[in-house]
């Protein structure tokens, strides 16, 4: 697979779970992310330390690394080789978890298809395991929001970020619109997958909640990721929109 059918795939995958934003028309369908954010556990074969080597074949290299102990996470920034969307792969670390909840998750991952624990399918095709009943997504939901998406998503992608420079209109005007098509952002730099640098004015806005079959047939509503928009809040910077996202302090060296 070539970087270009990964993305696709990825695209494909997440706009198959989000049809709302595959659907917008507020900009060009050609327009090209800024970021694609990436969940994933530290969990073979799901690791960030097993997945890199593979996102490196496919051109990607590591720039920075973000430690958010709060969330539980590990993030690690990848810049491709063009002006293309980067990659953020955030690492949910399941020693954060209670143990009841760590062993409920570490079960789900070890009933994984093999076709789907190897090679670049990691990561778009979809849940790679059977779905949890509702009982067990609610006890991951209590014990992290995070570790309960992932029950129910797999390691996939969780949003696409959009620079507004790129898309040429305003956060502002970009925000009215999008509310118009029935998707509230918030404003809150706490609110999406990861906090946001104060450098941004930034927006995360869920996807609606979409019905789901549980593992006993039963169906409930749950949510399932977003889409987020952002802009530099001083024009002078040189970096991509991306590279200024992530808090300074929660940076940690690459070795």
């Amino acid at each position: 697979m070539q970087r270009e059918e990964f993305l696709q795939q990825l695209w494909l995958d997440y706009i198959h779970q989000h049809t709302e934003v595959g659907a917008l028309r507020l900009w060009p369908t050609n327009t090209p992310a800024e970021y694609l954010a990436l969940l994933t556990l530290n969990q073979s074969p799901f690791a960030a330390a097993e997945l890199l080597p593979t996102l490196g074949h496919l051109g990607y290299r590591p720039t920075q690394r973000y430690a958010m102990a709060d969330r539980g996470l590990l993030v690690s920034l990848l810049a491709p080789p063009d002006d293309g969307p980067w990659l953020i792969l955030a690492e949910l670390q399941m020693g954060t978890l209670s143990r009841e909840p760590r062993t409920r998750l570490a079960e789900l991952v070890a009933n994984t298809h093999p076709q789907d624990a190897r090679g670049k399918n990691l990561l778009t095709r979809g849940r790679p395991w059977a779905m949890p009943d509702w009982s067990n997504y609610r006890t991951l939901c209590d014990a992290h929001p995070l570790a309960g998406w992932l029950s129910v998503m797999g390691p996939s992608m969780h949003h696409a970020g959009f620079d507004c420079e790129r898309i040429g209109s305003g956060i502002d005007s970009l925000d009215e619109s999008l509310e118009q098509t029935g998707l509230k952002g918030s404003k809150d730099r706490q609110h999406g997958l990861f906090p946001v640098s104060p450098l941004l004015d930034y927006r995360f806005y869920p996807t609606c909640s979409r019905r789901m079959a549980f593992a006993d047939g039963d169906e409930h509503r749950i949510p399932q990721g977003g889409l987020a928009l952002m802009q530099k809040r001083l024009s002078s910077d040189h970096e991509r929109t991306v590279e200024l996202l992530l808090p300074h302090h929660t940076r940690c060296e690459i070795t």
